[in-house]
């Protein structure tokens, strides 16, 4: 019984990590549409978001299964929750970048604001945090963990330093507030999508150390 849950475990763990590089690459597409105009593209990534949905739940109803099935405890109990809030946060990043999809759509049909040099950065810090918190998760490391918690900090800087800029050029010019708003909510959404990298992270030290982290302060390294 031992062996097959653990069998079990490892199958879980690899979904996960299978849903996570297809977030991860959805993000990537997004950003990837809106810096190039590709609608193309922004329409494969919308609709390759049903993929992800139907992961997620895939996942739960394994984790339901196993919950029911073996009756664990300890910390296989704990990692088998942690993998369900875990696979709820990935999804809704997906979600995410399906709304930056939409967004570079119509931003498509607008001249453009000013060059998107702050939001790529914004992206690929999200998608390191996305992938070091996977990489946390599988390797139960909770020091990485509290790093992508600090790494945040990072992203929360530069969508006060956007919204401050784009706020300018609505002052200067009222022509120019429909696409602001626009971008102002794509840098938004990254914001968001680092919001749930963290959760994860969270739920890793919670995981490794048994330790409930959230709604507290971790300060980045100098």
């Amino acid at each position: 019984m031992a062996r097959r849950l653990e069998e079990e475990l490892i199958a879980l763990k690899e979904k996960i990590l299978k849903m996570g590089a297809l977030v991860e690459s959805q993000i990537a597409n997004s950003i990837k549409c809106l810096v190039e105009t590709d609608l193309s593209l922004a329409r494969q990534t919308i609709e390759n978001d049903h993929l992800v949905n139907a992961m997620d739940v895939e996942i739960d109803e394994d984790c339901i299964r196993l919950l029911a099935l073996y009756q664990p405890a300890a910390r296989d109990l704990r990692f088998i929750t942690t993998a369900m809030k875990i696979t709820t946060d990935l999804e809704r990043m997906s979600d995410l970048s399906e709304d930056i999809c939409e967004r570079a759509i119509e931003l498509s049909q607008e001249p453009l604001l000013k060059p998107y040099i702050d939001l790529p950065r914004m992206a690929e810090a999200a998608q390191k945090m996305v992938r070091e918190t996977l990489d946390a998760f599988v390797t139960k490391d909770s020091t990485l963990a509290r790093k992508v918690c600090a790494d945040d900090v990072f992203i929360d800087d530069l969508t006060d330093q956007i919204f401050r800029e784009l706020l300018a050029y609505m002052v200067e010019d009222s022509s120019t507030i429909t696409r602001a708003i626009r971008i102002s909510f794509v840098s938004k959404y990254i914001e968001r999508i680092g919001d749930h990298a963290t959760n994860i992270a969270e739920m890793v030290v919670y995981l490794v150390e048994g330790k409930i982290i959230r709604h507290t302060v971790i300060k980045p390294n100098p």
